[in-house]
């Protein structure tokens, strides 16, 4: 790659997406092609071809996706493998169609078997059945990978992968439907925070900006309260509660986009589709930790002081998603943003 290369960034808007972009941007690159859903619905085969035609990019850095937590995962089962299939099927082959010299295929660590030895190596991939929460979604991200390499053996196409652990940081999503778990305990925790202190519009200038169902700040308080208290979050007799999924006990690594972002740049300036298999490669920090645990910094951070309840009548989820990051450290990247000074950017951001 050199600074006036023409990269393609799909889902440049997105949390990973635009974290690329703007780490590229630091390090000298300028000479972006983008486009907005209403601009390109990559689901659109003919409309995907006609923009690769039109624009030829040179590089392609693959993170539009449907993506959310275990109850997104587990509602929009057929939306989150068809569609991620679509996005990934169009713009994979119409690089390989108008020869993009690399293109880089963003996945997630959900690829693995549910009962994985930890952590998780890159060849741990198709050893064992997967979680059931999220397993069309992780077909979808197994296939991606998959056609990516065979697209490399056919073709000698140069397209690589990279399996992020959790992430969470700037641009996140924190429906509270659709989100993951970290966005997720941010927000309910601002929100319980807002009823503690009876800061009747700090909450609604949150609902302002992120409406729930529809549900905005100009609300009454009891419309916003049943919405709240469809999301775990109720406040009765002057205590606040919020209302956690499973028992806490599930451990998970996270890893801050930015740090995400500089080791996708890395990959895509020092490493190539290689001919021996599995040709992806794990990003995490190496270091995981229970749910509880992130609820307890995520309290301390925000300055949530009311109570937390786990329904154990809900699932987990996997028991423990730690990736074996020595082949990415072995080529010379590792991350610098700890879970504690990642989680009070992203409040500060909140």
């Amino acid at each position: 790659m050199n600074k006036n290369s023409k990269i393609y960034i799909a889902g440049h808007l997105g949390m990973v997406g635009s974290a690329i972009m703007r780490n590229l941007i630091a390090k000298g690159f300028s000479n972006f092609v983008t486009r907005n859903l209403d601009e390109l619905d990559l689901l659109d085969g003919v409309a995907v071809a006609n923009f690769f035609e039109k624009e030829k990019p040179e590089y392609v850095v693959l993170a539009a996706a449907k993506v959310g937590g275990i109850v997104a995962n587990n509602i929009y089962r057929a939306q989150f493998i068809y569609e991620n299939l679509m996005i990934q099927n169009h713009v994979i082959h119409q690089s390989y169609v108008h020869g993009v010299k690399k293109l880089l295929f963003l996945g997630s660590s959900c690829i693995y078997p549910r009962n994985a030895e930890q952590p998780m190596r890159e060849d741990a991939l198709l050893t064992g059945i997967l979680e059931s929460t999220n397993e069309p979604y992780a077909i979808a991200k197994i296939a991606g990978i998959k056609m990516c390499e065979a697209y490399h053996s056919q073709y000698g196409c140069n397209f690589i992968s990279i399996m992020p652990t959790n992430l969470y940081g700037q641009n996140d999503n924190y429906d509270l439907e659709k989100s993951h778990v970290l966005p997720a305990l941010i927000r309910k925790m601002v929100i319980g925070k807002c009823l503690i202190n009876n800061d009747i519009n700090s909450l609604r200038s949150d609902l302002n900006k992120r409406p729930i169902e529809g549900v905005d700040g100009s609300y009454s308080l009891n419309v916003i309260m049943d919405v709240l208290r469809k999301y775990g979050i109720t406040s009765e007799n002057n205590k606040v509660s919020i209302t956690l999924w499973g028992t806490g006990s599930p451990m998970r690594e996270f890893l801050h986009v930015d740090d995400m972002a500089d080791s996708s740049v890395f990959l895509l300036m020092n490493y190539d589709a290689p001919d021996e298999l599995p040709s992806h490669v794990n990003a995490g920090c190496g270091v995981d930790l229970t749910i509880k645990s992130l609820s307890e910094i995520v309290c301390q951070t925000v300055g949530y002081t009311g109570e937390i309840i786990w329904d154990t009548t809900k699932p987990d989820g996997t028991p423990r998603k730690l990736l074996d990051v020595s082949k990415l450290n072995g080529l010379g990247w590792k991350p610098s943003v700890s879970i504690e000074e990642g989680i009070r950017r992203v409040v500060a951001n909140y």
